[in-house]
């Protein structure tokens, strides 16, 4: 140094200095890591946010497909069998009822299947346990 004395050696230390040297650096540590994961956070939900806008866009852009598809094939019956237009649209109106009646018969059966919403299995396995722990303290 300056002076003239050599720097304390790591045996010179007092053991108080040497624990306020290493509580200071583990809370350093800590709070780094802790500003590493906020940006790290911050970092995936901004591309989560800009992944759902995009879908939320794509979404948009399928229904108005839909919509147009659904024009095109009204328009195109009306021409394939020489009908009237509106003839067309209520051969797509009958089609569309007809899917909509089938997914609600196919979610009428889910949902008997589904209901009650009890887990069966777990409170089997629960009443086999007990039974299991009353016949071992036997």
């Amino acid at each position: 140094m300056a002076d003239g004395t050599p720097p304390p050696s790591s045996a010179d230390k007092q053991l108080g200095e040497i624990v306020g040297d290493v509580t200071s650096k583990a809370s350093l540590l800590v709070k780094e890591e802790i500003e590493l994961a906020k940006a790290e956070i911050s970092q995936k939900a901004k591309k989560l946010g800009i992944g759902a806008g995009l879908i939320a866009v794509a979404g948009a852009f399928l229904f108005f497909f839909l919509i147009f598809f659904l024009h095109m094939l009204a328009l195109g019956f009306a021409d394939w069998f020489s009908l009237k237009n509106w003839v067309g649209y209520a051969m797509v109106c009958v089609l569309l009822l007809v899917f909509a009646l089938i997914l609600a018969l196919v979610a009428r059966r889910m949902f008997k299947k589904g209901s009650p919403p009890t887990p069966q299995m777990a409170i089997e396995e629960a009443k086999k346990t007990r039974a299991a722990i009353e016949e071992a303290r036997r």
